[in-house]
């Protein structure tokens, strides 16, 4: 909004006018989308207002990923408790990692849920 607030009643305007011309899901707090400009709370409130508004009739993949792995594991568990069907990942950005620590980093927060994971 004009005070950069997250408005949450236009999110879930948006939502249900996505499902009702014809999307099958949407994509929360994507990179492309603000998720980088916005904190745990509001993706996780962003998660919830959408879950809300369109309860089972599409469905929701949660940008639960970050470069910081235990802030994405905690986030996605909370994802899954509001009831999303997927997460999305993303490979952390500022420290390149090995090939062996990318896996550690998403297997750390995939494995805890039950979440269909996708990176």
């Amino acid at each position: 909004d004009s005070q950069g607030k997250v408005d949450y009643q236009q999110a879930r305007n948006l939502a249900q006018a996505l499902l009702n011309s014809g999307s099958d899901g949407l994509v929360l707090s994507g990179t492309t989308g603000e998720s980088p400009t916005l904190n745990f709370e509001e993706k996780l409130r962003l998660f919830t207002e959408v879950k809300s508004a369109i309860a089972n009739r599409g469905t929701i993949v949660a940008g639960t990923g970050t470069y910081n792995t235990r802030e994405s594991q905690e986030l996605t568990k909370e994802a899954e408790k509001v009831g999303v069907d997927a997460c999305v990942l993303v490979v952390p950005y500022y420290n390149r990692p090995p090939q062996q620590g990318l896996f550690e980093h998403f297997n750390a927060i995939a494995r805890p849920t039950n979440l269909i994971t996708r990176f």
